[in-house]
């Protein structure tokens, strides 16, 4: 069975006015786009509920919501976070968890996101689990073992059932926000070497249907020629989901 495309917004702490978030989210719901690629958005936390109930209101099943993060509990006294239970309460589907911008600026380790990947699992999210090496890394040849470490901390936990909720989103650190994108054949090699690890590490038929999407300065230019590398499962969009081409790399499959 083919793996289903997938594209994934991720707004980070934009836009800035509830307005701007309106009219976003309704030009989203409006679009017409490829009914076989998964859609999902991920607002700030302040908009994630009211972002859901526009999706609704607008009559639009087929976009889905995720939150940009999540801790560990599911209640308790721990100011300023958001609880996966909370999420699920709130009928969110979806988390993004080990984002590059949190695991440096707000210095999560790999088992810290190990850990939050276990409890969204738990409590019935899908998660969408972001991996990838520094500039600094990849010139020094350690790629592939960067990954694999923060894949490794999420291995034990998780049983090969729980694999299906799982979408690795692979960002090289390097070409987040900076224009740089990763070339098909990097990217494609990258992802290639995640879904061997995957084979070894946990099971081949958990390799062949977990899609790998790629992330980092995505752009309507660059998408078509990623998105036919056999190991491109589809696309996490940064700033370009703040624009009209979002709508573009959503439908990049679609024939001319």
């Amino acid at each position: 069975m083919a793996r289903k495309f997938f594209v994934g917004g991720n707004f980070k702490m934009n836009p800035a006015t509830r307005a701007e978030k309106v009219k976003l989210v309704e030009t989203l719901a409006a679009a017409d786009l490829d009914p076989n690629v998964d859609v999902v958005i991920a607002p700030p936390a302040l908009y994630v509920i009211p972002t859901a109930e526009l999706l609704k209101a607008k009559g639009n099943s087929f976009v889905k919501v995720a939150a940009q993060n999540c801790y560990i509990k599911s209640s308790g006294a721990f100011t300023g976070e958001t609880s996966p239970a909370q999420l699920a309460d709130a009928e969110i589907p979806y988390v993004i968890l080990g984002h590059s911008e949190r695991r440096t600026l707000f210095h999560e380790t790999s088992a810290f996101v190990a850990q939050k990947t276990k409890a969204a699992i738990d409590t019935g999210l899908s998660v969408i689990l972001c991996i990838g090496e520094t500039l600094a890394e990849r010139e020094a040849g350690t790629t592939l073992a960067v990954v694999e470490e923060q894949l490794n901390a999420v291995v034990p936990l998780l049983s090969a059932e729980e694999w299906s909720k799982i979408v690795i989103a692979y960002e090289p650190v390097w070409a987040i926000g900076t224009g740089k994108v990763a070339t098909a054949a990097q990217a494609q090699e990258v992802h290639a070497a995640i879904r061997n690890f995957l084979s070894k590490a946990v099971s081949p038929s958990v390799a062949e249907n977990t899609r790998i999407i790629y992330g980092g300065s995505v752009s309507e230019k660059a998408a078509p020629e990623l998105a036919s590398q056999p190991d491109i499962d589809g696309f996490l969009v940064g700033g370009a989901s703040l624009k009209p081409e979002f709508i573009a790399i959503v439908n990049v499959l679609r024939k001319s």
